[in-house]
């Protein structure tokens, strides 16, 4: 794999499958049978696979299948983790289990999953290996110049200053056993808007020089949400705060386009 190979990002796949193969195929990387086609390209999906339309578990089948099929042509496909691979996956482990978090509210992490567009027969058909491997991916990545995270939000920070360390800290919370820390996770990784108004760019720049790039790249908060665009006339990426920002998220579930971005 080459870092100058074609390097590819889309975002917030929530369970729409067909429009992600759609989406895929327009670009190129995967044939009628949903195959992959992209030689060498790197392409790399920032979290949300679930939950809001029904097919999370089949996106992460293509995933890891795609996967194999990059690997065996020099290419790579991966994904981070994005806030609601952290509620399905609390959901499989903590399931009703009642907890304090800090600011001593009683949670329970299915509850909020469901509230939250999650279909529960697809912790059924989610196995112990597909488990596994989501909670093993990142949730922030360098990719040449261009820093990758989930969500529109420095609270990366909380977890260390640089790529590894965050990586790092929050595969320890998934290894260990205390909902209150997934919970903590996962509102981390719901927070948004902090790229936007007067103090975006200080912020980016500070997200910049803890884990490296030029660029940031994320998904979470849809471009419908953030702009006065229709889910409709949503049919590219949003450069936004000084050119320092690039939101990727197309807004999917509200019926716009599932967007495959090329980067380089």
């Amino acid at each position: 794999m080459s870092d100058t190979s074609p390097l590819f990002v889309a975002s917030d796949i929530h369970g729409h499958y067909d429009a992600l193969v759609e989406a895929l195929r327009g670009r190129g990387l995967v044939d009628a049978d949903a195959a992959w086609t992209g030689g060498d390209t790197r392409l790399w999906i920032l979290g949300d696979l679930f939950d809001r339309g029904e097919e999370g578990v089949a996106v992460v089948r293509l995933l890891r299948k795609l996967a194999g099929q990059a690997a065996a042509e020099g290419g790579l496909v991966d994904t981070l983790i994005g806030n609601h691979e952290v509620l399905l996956l609390g959901s499989k482990r903590f399931g009703d289990h009642v907890f304090v978090d800090a600011d001593g509210q009683e949670r329970h992490f299915l509850h909020w999953w469901v509230l939250n567009g999650g279909f529960e027969e697809e912790l059924g058909d989610l196995t112990d290996d597909e488990v596994s491997w989501l909670e093993s991916r990142r949730v922030v990545h360098v990719v040449g110049k261009t820093l990758l995270v989930h969500a529109d939000t420095e609270s990366y920070l909380a977890y260390g200053r640089s790529e590894e360390t965050v990586n790092t800290a929050v595969r320890s919370v998934f290894a260990g056993g205390e909902p209150e820390e997934w919970w903590q996770l996962f509102r981390e990784l719901t927070r948004r808007h902090e790229f936007m108004g007067d103090e975006g760019p200080a912020r980016v720049r500070g997200m910049l020089r803890a884990f490296g790039g030029e660029e940031l790249v994320h998904g979470h908060s849809t471009i419908p949400d953030t702009t006065e665009l229709e889910p409709s006339q949503v049919t590219q990426a949003r450069r936004y705060c000084d050119g320092l920002v690039l939101n990727v998220d197309g807004g999917v579930y509200q019926g716009g386009k599932c967007l495959v971005v090329r980067l380089n």
